[in-house]
C-alpha cells in the first residue's frame, strides 16, 4: 500500500462500490461511543446527525439520502434558496457531521462491538 497522497485520492475515487461505505463514516457522540464502544460509524439515512463545520454548524436533523459517487450526504432544512425561490439540499462531507442518533435495529451495523 502507496502512502502518496496521488495514489491514495486515486484508490478513493476508483474504489469499487461495496468499499466505499467505508469512506462515508461519521464519528459518534459521547453518549453513542459509550453505548456502542466504538468511536465512528458509516451513515445511513434515517440517522440523526449534527453538523460541525460551516455555514449550517451546530445544525441537527436526519439523513436523508448518503451518496456514493460523490461522497456526499443530505441533511433535511440544511437546503440553499436558489435566485427562483426553489430550495435545494446542500450536500455535506460526511467528515463534517457526528452522529448523535443512530439506528441500531440492524445487528451487522455494531457487529464488532467493543473493537475500535
Amino acid at each position: 500500500m502507496s502512502i502518496q497522497p496521488r495514489k491514495q485520492r486515486k484508490a478513493r475515487y476508483t474504489a469499487p462500490a461495496h468499499a466505499r461505505g467505508k469512506y462515508l463514516s461519521a464519528s459518534l457522540s459521547k453518549d453513542l461511543r459509550d453505548q456502542i464502544g466504538k468511536r465512528s460509524l458509516p451513515i445511513r439515512a434515517g440517522d440523526k446527525v449534527k453538523v460541525l463545520r460551516g455555514d449550517f454548524k451546530e445544525h441537527e436533523g436526519e439523513v436523508l439520502t448518503v451518496d456514493y459517487s460523490s461522497y456526499k450526504i443530505t441533511i433535511e432544512d440544511v437546503t440553499l434558496s436558489k435566485p427562483d425561490g426553489t430550495a435545494t439540499f446542500l450536500p455535506v462531507d460526511p467528515s463534517n457531521v457526528m452522529i448523535i442518533e443512530a439506528d441500531l435495529k440492524d445487528d451487522r451495523r455494531i457487529k464488532n462491538k467493543g473493537d475500535n
